[in-house]
């Protein structure tokens, strides 16, 4: 099953976000499901302010687990997190 998680950084955090960026992506590397993944930003792409990924995992349960370990998420980086199941339509697998 494919998963959208999306996490809106909580306001003036990139401190936060910049501390445990490595420790995030090690996360998910080491996950082995992202099929696509990256930072939201400001408009002018200068600042980074959210996270967004698409995974794929066996069950729901697992996609739950795995946000909740994300560092950022551990860290408090988020403001509000979303995981909602989601079908792939369009665009290379």
């Amino acid at each position: 099953m494919h998963f959208c998680f999306t996490g809106i950084d909580k306001p003036d955090s990139l401190a936060l976000r910049l501390a445990n960026r490595d420790a995030h992506l090690k996360h998910w590397a080491d996950a082995g499901c992202v099929k696509v993944g990256g930072p939201f930003s400001s408009d002018d792409g200068t600042v980074m302010n959210g996270s967004m990924l698409i995974i794929e995992v066996d069950d729901r349960a697992t996609a739950d687990r795995l946000v909740a370990e994300d560092p950022y998420n551990v860290a408090g980086l988020f403001q509000r997190v979303e995981v909602r199941a989601w079908k792939w339509l369009l665009g290379p697998k």
